[in-house]
């Protein structure tokens, strides 16, 4: 296949088509994080929510936060405390302007880094933004037992990591976490 537009790789959903289904459905809950979107003007948030639920799992839990380390530090500690909740899914702060500061205040809760997820999120964005694809500082990583990503704010970014990245994943690294049970 050529390189371009059109060699994306693997289709939608490629990998894991077996561990799509868990026992019950993956408790998500969702950050934004921002100085400026909230409630209705979140379409990042409203993006994840529907595309989370549409894939047949369920937001247990949504908060807003200012572009603030420790509001945003908080705010996904309060997440990852909750029962119910088996991935946390933090959007916006992932730039590098100053008031980007999501990476640095999660990363004293995450004890395990999975670079590939960053990695993979920017090599695939390369075909939307072109180079400027390098300047994301999304990430994901386990905190908790929880699987935690950190997304940009922009909705066309979230939708193509819950897309191809997130969603045909999402139930085996909850099952690898310990959080769904593993098939018989």
């Amino acid at each position: 296949m050529r390189a371009g537009r059109g060699s994306r790789g693997p289709k939608r959903g490629a990998g894991h088509a077996a561990a799509r289904r868990g026992a019950r459905p993956v408790g998500c809950a969702i950050l934004t994080c921002s100085d400026s979107r909230r409630g209705a003007e979140d379409k990042s948030g409203d993006a994840i929510e529907r595309l989370i639920v549409r894939a047949g799992h369920r937001v247990v839990h949504r908060d807003w936060v200012s572009d603030d380390r420790v509001a945003i530090g908080g705010a996904a500690a309060a997440a990852l405390a909750r029962d119910d909740v088996d991935a946390l899914v933090v959007t916006g702060g992932t730039g590098v302007a100053p008031r980007d500061v999501t990476p640095e205040a999660l990363a004293p809760l995450i004890e395990r880094l999975l670079p590939g997820f960053g990695e993979l999120f920017r090599m695939r964005s390369t075909f939307d933004v072109g180079s400027a694809a390098w300047l994301s500082r999304a990430a994901a990583g386990v905190a908790r037992g929880r699987i935690v990503f950190m997304l940009p704010g922009s909705t066309p970014a979230v939708t193509l990591a819950m897309r191809r990245l997130i969603l045909p994943e999402l139930v085996h690294v909850v099952r690898m976490l310990g959080r769904l049970p593993m098939e018989s």
